[in-house]
């Protein structure tokens, strides 16, 4: 059986060419560490961190590569601002298309003290800016967290207009990148952003187990540590360094996992995040005509017309959304995502909860051969 991979939301495959040669010759040949070795072959290694760091620095038009901070994955580095950067008192706001990655670790903030406000977005998951603005206009509000694009239906938030707002109202801005760096461009200081959290293994088309945290020094200086230990720098001190990347980079790095990133963005970079976008956007849209209009199957969230990522979730209307999933890998071998996607608020705006949808997610080698393959294998699905 043929099978074909529509579970780009959850993680990029195939990943990007070269990715797993550079992690496997690093292991191999040059599996060192860095800060922690006082011979050439450790400063070598050291460098292409720091150069993997600069890379960064421009792909997200940000200016200080010593303020991109590398963490095991986005959930991590929402977790480091939130919880090091919110006290008892402090006013948050978020999105209430928000992944758990956001809404788990406000919740814990919340019961902390935290006074926690959500944004209502509509029953297609984009965000209302009148009702936005109705939420931060609390003289308490220290900060707004708030997805780019969602992982359920593929709406995206409006984060120029956004930063905008917050930067007038001196509040901090916080983006969750995790399903659109890599597909969308994103210019940290033209679109206002302080905090920007990313993965490495989705739109990036790196390895799983890396993600990264980039911070302006506004954000950087109101951030404590949460996590505390080693980093090969001031080691005679008992607490964490003032300076970063060491402030927030307690422990081994995943260093194969950064060495498989660099080698992904190479990739990126060359190829073209508006081209890369071009690519999915034209096989979703496909998917989306073919079945927008039935009336046995609701295909959730914005419009094929609008601008949105390559994410599509349906919703069928007279079976269980659990077998047409099943079916889907048992006989036609095409892979989905089914259930709530880590994102019960965001299931709950779209009027999709508790039942969720079956998400389709293309990426930069899908085809439209397999798209029109899938939305063959769904017609006959319902025919049964």
């Amino acid at each position: 059986m043929r099978r074909v991979y529509l579970d780009n939301g959850s993680t990029s495959f195939p990943k990007a060419p070269g990715v797993g040669q550079a992690m496997f010759e690093y292991i191999e040949n040059a599996g060192f560490n860095v800060s922690r070795g006082g011979y050439r072959s450790s400063y070598d290694l050291a460098e292409r961190i720091l150069d993997t760091r600069e890379k960064l620095r421009d792909f997200f038009g940000f200016d200080r590569e010593s303020n991109v901070i590398f963490t095991p994955n986005v959930t991590f580095s929402l977790n480091y601002v939130i919880h090091g950067l919110l006290n008892a008192g402090d006013g948050l706001v978020i999105s209430s298309m928000e992944h758990n990655a956001v809404a788990r670790p406000v919740e814990t903030a919340k019961r902390k003290g935290v006074h926690l406000r959500i944004a209502q977005c509509d029953e297609k998951g984009r965000l209302d800016l009148d009702q936005f603005e109705e939420q931060i206009r609390y003289d308490d509000t220290k900060a707004v967290v708030m997805l780019h694009g969602s992982n359920v239906c593929g709406s995206l938030m409006p984060v120029a207009e956004v930063g905008k707002i917050c930067k007038d109202r001196d509040i901090f801005f916080i983006v969750d990148a995790a399903q659109t760096a890599g597909v969308f461009p994103i210019h940290m200081k033209e679109m206002n952003i302080n905090g920007l959290a990313f993965t490495g293994h989705k739109g990036l088309l790196g390895p799983q187990g890396i993600g990264g945290l980039l911070l302006d020094e506004s954000l950087a200086e109101e951030i404590s540590p949460i996590i505390d230990g080693g980093t090969g720098s001031r080691s005679d001190s008992v607490v964490m360094p003032e300076f970063l990347p060491d402030k927030l980079e307690p422990g081994t790095l995943n260093l194969p996992g950064i060495i498989g990133l660099s080698a992904a963005l190479d990739y990126v970079a060359e190829k073209g995040v508006d081209a890369i976008r071009a690519e999915e956007l034209k096989l979703a849209r496909l998917f989306m005509s073919a079945l927008e209009g039935r009336d046995d199957v609701r295909v959730v969230g914005p419009p094929a017309e609008e601008e949105r990522c390559p994410i599509v979730s349906l919703d069928f209307l007279n079976m269980d959304n659990a077998e047409v999933a099943f079916r889907l890998d048992e006989e036609f071998g095409i892979m989905t995502r089914c259930g709530l996607h880590c994102a019960p608020l965001a299931h709950r705006t779209l009027k999709t909860f508790p039942q969720g949808t079956v998400r389709f997610a293309f990426g930069h080698k899908n085809t439209v051969e397999e798209v029109e393959y899938a939305i063959d294998a769904i017609e006959r699905i319902l025919r049964d």
